[in-house]
């Protein structure tokens, strides 16, 4: 890591001997010195568009990858950096700011898209970053397209704007005249990216003209009842329309165009730009298969098959061949194509028929505190927000001790075969039978409460876990009213001389009121594992495998079980808090997943510097395994599903939970101090090397003429962490590993004592 990079970290302390070894690595390639806001970019009239359907448009996990990396994407490239996704009104709305083209070639390309009837908006995301993306309206009907020409851009009530340059506002004028809708904003994220929105309804009348021609060039024929693919196929076009327009609109110079796909449902795009023999650099990434997903979720035995599999006979056999055909196309057709972790580029491999070119693992923005212990304060202030809701869940059976409890949840879509919400569960029940049947004095006392986070369909909240809560809340109030008449009674009794008794503090209507409370905190049925009532109870699978596993909640169990069915939020009635907070109240999350091409929830986990459980089987996992030998010691625990059947797997997971337990309190302090620490692995500013790689190695690929000012050393996987390394420091970087070092042996010395 260079000296730049150190200097961005605020808590200094963080830097500890693994990040040190890490500092030797390419990956992070000096990265600092091509953040220049875009200025060599512009000197190489080198532009870059990444093109996904989840930009400003959460559906999963990729949502999470552009919205992070549009920082030091923006950072690297400024205005010359565009995103383009669909066009969503109500998030437009809420995370846009609508601009105008400020280059001749964008308005240029804009214009055409208008002129011939979609509808693409242009503007900046507001998120980190501030990048521009380009919207491309997809839930617009054709017959409104006249409205759509006579409408203020104002209604969106964001940021009008111009196009910058020459070529974005001929590209703009071009797609208006052509009667395609274009908007052209700002993202509102952490990097205020600038987006291209493209407004899908004001093309549909082009649909049956686009399949003849993606059936005649490819051979790719597309149901008429799949409307997502006829929507991608709509955006795809738009896609490559406004890269041809924007091409067009340079007739004095050639600009060396970057196009970046993600995911099928954008890969249309790309396939149209080489079938046009569009002079421009094109990358594709897939984040996770379609075959494979669709296998795992049937329940085939992927990573086992792999070379056995009859891709066409599955893909049919599934209802997705055309997808896939999409997808395998695109693949292959890219100049670069990047998978997210080495389980996907096998998959690739053996699916798709193509090795990828790098791989491209998922960053996130890390954020340090300036003081060690400001996380470890987060941590207590957000794990007293959960026992307030254990209370009240609880309430009527809680014969346990909050401070000897531990939390772990999972979290994620409900795939519940590939997140590994079955071994999950297994695992739990054989927890559970170990700590009630263990003589072993660590563990004594020691109560499990594991959340399971699927949204699922649901009717309404469970009526005895509002009640509960109710309960507490009148229980708290009354015991508040009483103190402070017992403060008051005291301090008169005091200032008179003398010390009151009991019974003069305390009055018989106080009495009364408390007896009240106390009775009615009593219950006879157990606490709810589900805090909704589900539409489909009885098939409901996380609800089939607690009852299979006799996890009832009875206070002789060690393990208690919530199932949450719905995302969280801060003004639910219930937890109330937002995903983040809940995190970093809980003590472990358990994320045993079959099918995980990457998997941002262990991740996110280990930025919070809370421990977490994954497998060897997802994207995570591996790229842990690989970069951090020891990876047990930073809270970053490994099940092999990989090897081993499902009932080692269980055995290994149960084992895992149940050393967790026997940790005390000073040892789980420690375990995350150091998970925290890993976080600058995980930092875009690490990772986003890779992607300016990938770049380079496509724009190498269509212009071998063209000197790509970049970095001269090729970005790397890191070596493994426990590789020898002597790096060179500056005097302020050697006071840092003094301080990082003692502390550490500190630490070890703190371990060695707590578990004599």
């Amino acid at each position: 890591m260079s000296d730049s990079g150190r200097s961005s970290i605020v808590r200094k302390c963080s830097s500890s001997r693994l990040i040190r070894q890490f500092a030797e690595t390419n990956i992070t390639c000096n990265g600092e010195e091509y953040l220049d806001g875009g200025e060599t970019a512009k000197l190489e009239n080198r532009f870059v568009f990444e093109c996904a359907w989840e930009v400003v448009n959460k559906v999963g996990g990729i949502y999470t990858v552009l919205r992070t990396k549009a920082p030091i994407s923006t950072d690297e490239l400024g205005g010359q950096y565009y995103m383009m996704g669909p066009y969503v009104e109500e998030r437009v709305r809420l995370e846009v700011e609508v601009l105008e083209p400020e280059t001749a070639n964008l308005k240029y390309t804009l214009d055409q898209m208008y002129d011939w009837g979609f509808r693409v908006v242009y503007g900046r995301w507001l998120i980190d970053g501030y990048p521009k993306v380009l919207l491309f309206d997809i839930g617009s009907a054709a017959w409104k397209l006249d409205k759509w020409k006579h409408e203020e851009r104002v209604r969106l009530e964001e940021e009008v704007l111009e196009p910058e340059t020459a070529n974005l506002k001929y590209t703009l004028d071009q797609m208006y005249d052509w009667g395609f809708r274009v908007v052209y904003g700002r993202w509102l994220i952490d990097g205020y990216p600038k987006v291209l929105l493209f407004d899908i309804g004001s093309a549909a009348w082009k649909l049956d003209k686009w399949k003849h021609e993606l059936w005649e060039t490819c051979k790719i024929g597309v149901p008429f009842l799949d409307r997502e693919a006829n929507d991608c196929i709509i955006f795809g076009f738009l896609v490559a329309i406004f890269l041809k327009s924007f091409l067009d609109s340079s007739e004095n110079f050639q600009p060396n165009v970057a196009a970046h796909f993600h995911e099928w449902q954008s890969g249309i795009g790309l396939i149209m730009c080489r079938i046009w023999k569009l002079n421009i650099a094109t990358l594709f990434t897939t984040h996770a298969t379609l075959l494979g997903r669709h296998l795992c979720a049937s329940g085939a035995d992927l990573y086992n098959n792999l070379e056995t599999f009859d891709m066409d006979r599955e893909a049919g056999r599934l209802q997705i061949y055309h997808r896939y055909c999409l997808e395998r196309a695109a693949v292959n057709m890219a100049h670069v194509f990047t998978t997210v972790s080495e389980i996907t580029g096998l998959e690739a491999e053996y699916l798709l028929k193509r090795k990828p070119d790098i791989l491209t693992p998922n960053g996130l923005n890390v954020v340090k505190f300036a003081a060690l212990h400001e996380f470890q304060n987060l941590h207590a202030q957000n794990k007293e927000k959960i026992h307030d809701f254990i209370r009240g869940h609880f309430y009527g059976h809680m014969n346990f001790d909050l401070d000897r409890t531990l939390y772990l949840f999972t979290a994620g879509r409900y795939e519940f075969f590939n997140k590994g919400g079955d071994l999950f569960i297994d695992a739990l029940a054989k927890l559970n039978y170990m700590l009630k049947t263990t003589e072993d004095k660590r563990v004594k006392g020691v109560t499990v409460i594991a959340f399971i986070i699927y949204p699922a369909s649901a009717n309404s909240f469970n009526v005895d876990s509002l009640r509960g809560q109710a309960v507490c809340k009148q229980l708290r109030e009354t015991i508040a009213k009483v103190k402070d008449s017992i403060a008051s009674r005291m301090f008169d009794s005091c200032l008179r001389g003398r010390i009151p008794d009991m019974e003069e503090l305390l009055l018989p209507a106080e009495r009364v009121q408390l007896k009240r409370c106390i009775l009615s905190s009593k219950r006879d049925t157990l606490p709810p594992i589900c805090t909704h009532n589900m539409v489909d109870d009885a098939n409901d699978q996380v609800l089939s495998a607690f009852r299979r596993c006799h996890l009832f909640n009875d206070e002789k169990d060690r393990v208690k079980v919530i199932f949450h069915p719905e995302f969280l939020s801060s003004v639910s009635p219930l937890i109330g808090l937002d995903y983040e907070d809940f995190v970093r109240g809980c003590h472990l999350g358990v994320f045993p997943s079959y099918y995980e091409p990457w998997g941002y929830t262990p991740a996110e986990c280990t930025v919070m510097g809370i421990p977490s459980v994954t497998t060897n089987l997802s994207g995570f996992g591996s790229f842990i395994e690989k970069q951090v030998p020891d990876h047990d010691n930073y809270g970053m625990y490994i099940v092999d599903r990989k090897s081993r059947s499902p009932d080692e797997s269980i055995q290994q997971l149960s084992s895992i939970l149940y050393s967790y337990c026997t940790l005390s309190r000073r040892q789980r302090v420690i375990i995350r101090n150091r998970a925290e620490r890993v976080s600058e692995l995980l930092d875009w500013k690490t990772l986003g090397g890779l992607y300016r790689e990938a770049r380079r190695m496509a724009l190498k690929n269509v212009y071998p003429d063209f000197e790509v000012r970049m970095s001269e050393r090729v970005a790397k996987m890191p070596r493994p962490l426990s590789a020898t390394s002597t790096p060179a420091h500056s005097d302020e970087e050697s006071d840092v590993e003094s301080d990082t070092t003692a502390q550490e042996e500190h630490e070890n010395l703190a371990w060695n004592e707590v578990s004599a």
